[in-house]
């Protein structure tokens, strides 16, 4: 078995509302194959594997893939469950795979992951696996395990980070990771935040940098009457020692800039200690600080927007003698507390075995191997960091109104919105003057031990966090999501010309390119997940408007987690055959992942007139907007008070909403249907005013948005676009399918009067039979046919996709009149040429900007000796 291709999906996808990743593999020969029938296979498999044993798999029952492991199971599905079964074993809470034929020896596995790179890694194992068992060679699999530990360990959301996004996605905030790192954004466009662990976007960078200078922190809080150590930064050894002298031993020596307990040395007695100590650290830290030691217990305090949400006692990591075990198997036995893991994976941290923990043992008169009396108890460390072994206990609700107090001025005098202040005292819940002091503040302080104390009450400290940075009111910006065959980009245009009428924001992406604020930041088809994302992340946007397109949802799904109102236009024969799409099912089952992914309280606008996208219905679990241009459709006669109807009645658009009907007005009054003769464009101002209802839109705004969208204007180009060229009329149109050519050409048939023209052709990767249709659907309509070709051939021979429009156009009208000039900028030229005034050229382009170049050329009367060269077909 080997990988072909390796596709992630970061979002909601075809295959699952589950983020997933797609393996393209070649059973090389062994794709009629069941496991059974490999020696060894299964009985070696489960030996190595027995997670394996959980999986109930499709039967639903107790050992159900054992079972089909027995009956004869196939190796795509068995390396499925071997990628599930691992992941779990390291502690990745994912369930969801399956796996499908492609042809042949090439299936496809698709799996659930949380940790791309580590689940990468895992499929990787997983294959190794397979083929290790089929040729009975060995491998290292708990070795590789040990790695994927490592993998993990690197990669997964440390605990403080983990509350804060928790807590966003709890209240419906959207989670985005920046890179593959420790940023993240919560929410979209205006209302993103970004933190970084505990590190908000409203945090200040010189007070961060303040913090982490102990020393200057020492003084800040000094002036501000705060009790601290008294000490100073150490300069050479002299200094040192006279510092020594001057504070008073026991002292403290530090770096300056640290944490996690690094470096740190207490409780120095003597001068002896004092150099050994120094000697210890100088060559490791540049700068370095002394200062008082003072004796009492370790604590914690949690402040979040100059509030105190919680308080913690943490004490060194410990052991207690049996009268049996060594100290050495006391720590081993500590250490398989399934509550501890490495570094912040678990509410605890191992003990690793290094110098300080042997130092510590060692200033108390014991040995490692040496047996502690029943009873007895013995530090393993002079610090209490959680990231060394220490514990925590609770005590927010022990502190004393004074200390709180003084907490807030704490965080106020060094200006830090989060931050976690360490106290020296005896008893919290004593006042702190003449009782401890304040020794550290820590500006991206780790919540852990708040979270998930040893002792006491767990707090949230993710909701504080979340809530301060949102004000209170978490809120995103709503998202609008647009798909369908025909229409999207004119109905994505008009939600977007509406709201920046309004005075929004909107970022919006379609197949012309990203707009933000109505400038274009690109150009090109930009209807695909990095199009959306460059929206999502845009500090500025307050809307998001996004064309969604088939292609982009199949090759990596979603951008967004779930939008406010979906609109599916409509769902017609197109790019069938591409990407694995060949039937109208297929087409429906990728659109209706759109739908899927609103929210509960959201809306899907669907088109109640287009059977297909009726079939997609019962997917649809929020609630619906239908619009229809026929007042008599059926879905009119049984209304739902809880979805909306958008329908026409004697040319008024008409608005049944929660038991009440509204007229927004007629169609004739809205530029882009033509008085009402674009049967298509009054289809799409339907779809737009349906998702601006949903959006609660006041009905006002809507119709002067959808008043002022005119047909010829820069926000429709290439939709419908009319050009008067010396009393000829051109009209050029993106349409690139039957249903597309059909819709244009019979509302031209209805405008025209003279003879029309039309330059026709469709992208080289439509099926066969889609061409030939194109090429019927011309000769009836058009009165002279010229057949043109895209640049891009997509993957055709040239004059190929042009043969079969031409098989089509005589299968309609063997005496149609017509020719084949593949180049469209030479097509139009020729057809301006013929064309006299009164007649109609339509071209259905694949690139307009030339296009317009040659009609502006024509309107000046420059391009009356223009040529063409004839491509003959091959």
């Amino acid at each position: 078995m080997k990988v072909i291709e390796t596709k992630v999906f970061k979002g909601k996808n075809i295959y699952s509302l589950k983020k997933c990743i797609r393996l393209d593999v070649d059973l090389e020969g062994y794709c009629e194959t069941p496991s059974k029938d490999i020696e060894d296979f299964n009985f070696n498999l489960v030996n190595m594997i027995p997670e394996l044993r959980t999986h109930r798999c499709g039967i639903d029952e107790d050992e159900g893939f054992i079972k089909r492991l027995k009956e004869g199971t196939y190796l795509a599905h068995i390396c499925e469950h071997i990628i599930l079964a691992i992941q779990n074993k390291i502690g990745i809470d994912v369930h969801y795979g399956k796996s499908r034929e492609i042809k042949d020896d090439r299936y496809y596995i698709i799996f659930q992951y949380i940790y791309e790179s580590t689940a990468l890694e895992v499929s990787k194992l997983a294959i190794d696996i397979v083929n290790a068992l089929i040729n009975k060679i060995p491998i290292n699999y708990e070795d590789r395990i040990e790695f994927l530990k490592e993998v993990l360990n690197d990669e997964f959301l440390g605990p403080s980070t983990k509350s804060i996004c928790d807590y966003a996605m709890e209240v419906g905030l959207p989670v985005v990771n920046l890179g593959n790192g420790d940023f993240y954004q919560i929410g979209y466009g205006k209302q993103g935040k970004i933190i970084e662990t505990s590190i908000s976007s409203n945090t200040k960078c010189v007070s961060v940098d303040i913090a982490s200078d102990k020393l200057l922190t020492k003084e800040i809080l000094r002036i501000q009457n705060i009790p601290v150590a008294k000490g100073s930064k150490v300069r050479n050894i002299i200094n040192l020692l006279q510092m020594a002298e001057e504070i008073g031993y026991p002292v403290v020596l530090k770096p300056q800039y640290g944490n996690k307990g690094k470096g740190v040395i207490l409780n120095i007695k003597n001068e002896i200690e004092l150099l050994n100590s120094y000697k210890k650290l100088k060559d490791k830290f540049k700068d370095m600080i002394i200062e008082k030691y003072h004796k009492g217990k370790d604590f914690r305090v949690c402040v979040i927007n100059y509030k105190v949400v919680a308080a913690s006692l943490r004490t060194p990591p410990f052991v207690i003698g049996d009268g049996e075990n060594s100290i050495f198997e006391l720590i081993h036995q500590l250490n398989k507390d399934p509550l501890r893991g490495e570094d912040h994976e678990k509410p605890l941290t191992k003990i690793k075995l290094d110098e300080d923990v042997f130092g510590c043992i060692s200033e108390q008169g014991r040995s490692l191997m040496e047996v502690l009396n029943k009873g007895e108890i013995l530090y393993l460390r002079k610090n209490a960091n959680l990231s060394t072994g220490g514990e925590s206990v609770d005590c927010t609700d022990d502190i004393c109104d004074e200390n709180i107090n003084l907490c807030i001025r704490v965080a106020k005098a060094l200006n830090l919105d989060i931050c976690g202040i360490d106290i020296c005292t005896e008893d919290i819940s004593l006042p702190l003057y003449n009782n401890g002091v304040v020794m550290e503040v820590n500006a991206a302080p780790g919540l852990r031990m708040h979270l998930n104390p040893s002792k006491g009450k767990s707090r949230n400290i993710g909701k504080e966090i979340v809530n301060m940075i949102y004000n209170n009111k978490p809120y995103n910006i709503p998202v609008i999501s647009i798909t369908g065959t025909n229409g999207k980009t004119t109905t994505t245009r008009l939600i977007s010309h509406t709201l920046s009428k309004m005075g929004y924001c909107v970022g919006m992406t379609s197949s012309s390119g990203i707009f933000i604020d109505d400038e274009c930041i690109d150009t090109g088809d930009d209807t695909g997940f990095e199009s959306a994302k460059s929206v999502l992340l845009n500090s500025d946007v307050e809307v998001a408007v996004l064309e969604t397109a088939r292609g982009g949802l199949i090759r990596k799904g979603l951008a967004y987690d779930v939008a406010d109102v979906a609109v599916i236009t409509n769902i017609r024969e197109d790019h069938l055959g591409i990407d694995g799409i060949n039937s109208m099912e297929d087409l429906c089952y990728v659109k209706s992942l759109v739908g899927e992914a609103v929210k509960k309280d959201g809306y899907v606008v669907i088109n109640a007139d287009d059977e297909w996208s009726k079939t997609i219905l019962d997917r649809i679990k929020s609630k619906k907007v239908y619009f229809t241009l026929n007042s008599d459709n059926d879905v009119l006669k049984n209304k739902n008070s809880d979805d909306i109807y958008i329908y026409i009645e004697n040319e008024d658009i008409v608005i049944f909403n929660k038991n009440k009907k509204y007229t927004l007005c007629n169609i004739k009054d809205i530029p882009i249907t033509l008085g009402g003769k674009l049967k298509f464009n009054i289809e799409n101002i339907l779809a737009a005013s349906g998702a601006l209802v949903a959006m609660q839109i006041d009905y006002c705004m809507i119709k002067n948005g959808i008043t002022t969208y005119l047909l010829n204007s820069e926000k429709n180009s290439g939709r419908f676009n009319c050009f008067d060229v010396r009393g000829v009329n051109v009209i050029l149109d993106y349409g690139h399918n039957v249903d597309g050519y059909n819709a244009v050409l019979s509302a031209i048939k209805e405008l025209q009067k003279g003879n029309l023209y039309g330059v026709i052709g469709i992208p080289g990767d439509r099926l066969n039979e889609s061409a030939m249709e194109i090429g019927e659907i011309s000769s009836k309509y058009l009165d002279y046919i010229i057949v043109k070709e895209d640049k891009n051939l997509r993957g055709r021979k040239q004059g190929e996709i042009a043969n079969l429009i031409v098989n089509g156009i005589n299968k309609e009208d063997i005496n149609k009149k017509y020719e084949v000039i593949l180049n469209e900028d030479e097509a139009l030229i020729k057809a301006l040429n013929m064309a006299k005034s009164g007649d109609t050229v339509v071209v259905f382009f694949e690139d307009m900007k030339p296009l317009v170049k040659i009609i502006e050329k024509f309107s000046e009367g420059e391009s009356k000796d223009i040529t063409y060269r004839n491509e003959a077909l091959n």
